[in-house]
């Protein structure tokens, strides 16, 4: 019995380094055949599929046929803060953070096509799906950097001259960013954009002055973000399509106090083709 425990949990292990063991093994986990009790707490329900090695064929697109994508997987892997440097002369450098949010950063379930016009130019359209996650990040010096990680209604083109989704496929574009907050939030003082007081009640006297403006008049502002996205791997039997991604965007203003923080993430991407009907 021991035993048998023991190799079921060395399997668990193996599909959790997203099929290691297996060059064949295109999955992270079967959902179909993978319980509950073997996902919980081992980190695998935040990993995305990922293709065998070395797979390097393509997938055939045409203006009179446009493609569907789903299963959309984007798991992030390094995260990176711009800081303004100590010393003025230097540019500001983005500096490179840890995730304290747990083993739900991740994207998945995201829908979408992409299209072709008459020179080429594929066009990625993000639909819907979980495409949201709220991450901070520890930075070196003790800040806590808090965002919204997304790519809601992400519109990504690539060069002219393609017939096909292959390796040398790289898309790039922009998408919202929701708030991070909600319009029915309230602060620490009791104020909200929806909601709440217009002041903080403890300092009536000093509602209208202007150093206590900005905190007083929330805003959920949805800003913008670009991306972009380097297909690596393609299997022209499956329809499967993996490889790299990179995102910046802004992070939480806090409903409006603060100035947001240019994040950038970095990381990898699954996603199945198929013909759109």
């Amino acid at each position: 019995m021991r035993f048998r425990n023991l190799l079921v949990a060395f399997l668990i292990v193996c599909l959790g380094f997203l099929g290691a063991c297996s060059d064949n093994a295109a999955q992270a986990y079967d959902p179909k055949t993978t319980t509950y009790d073997e996902i919980v707490n081992t980190g695998l329900a935040n990993k995305c599929p990922q293709i065998a090695e070395f797979t390097r064929g393509s997938i055939d697109i045409s203006v009179d046929q446009p493609l569907a994508v789903v299963d959309m997987c984007l798991e992030p892997q390094e995260y990176f803060v711009k800081e303004e440097p100590v010393n003025k002369r230097k540019e500001a450098e983005f500096v490179e953070g840890k995730i304290l949010t747990r083993d739900t950063s991740s994207l998945e379930q995201i829908r979408g096509t992409i299209s072709s016009d008459a020179d080429g130019k594929l066009t990625f359209q993000e639909i819907d799906g979980i495409d949201f996650q709220i991450i901070t990040v520890l930075l070196p010096g003790g800040e806590q950097v808090p965002f919204f990680f997304t790519i809601k209604k992400l519109t990504a083109e690539t060069e002219p001259g393609f017939t096909s989704v292959n390796t040398s496929t790289d898309f790039s574009g922009s998408f919202k960013v929701p708030s991070y907050r909600g319009a029915s939030f309230i602060d620490p003082k009791g104020r909200g954009l929806t909601i709440g007081y217009d002041n903080a009640v403890a300092l009536p006297a000093g509602a209208d002055k202007s150093e206590y403006t900005r905190n007083n008049l929330k805003q959920a502002e949805t800003m913008k973000g670009e991306m972009s996205l380097q297909i690596t791997k393609v299997d022209s039997e499956t329809g499967e399509i993996s490889g790299v991604f990179e995102s910046e965007q802004p992070s939480s203003t806090d409903l409006g106090a603060e100035e947001p923080e240019e994040v950038k993430i970095r990381g990898i991407f699954y996603a199945r083709l198929e013909p759109q009907i």
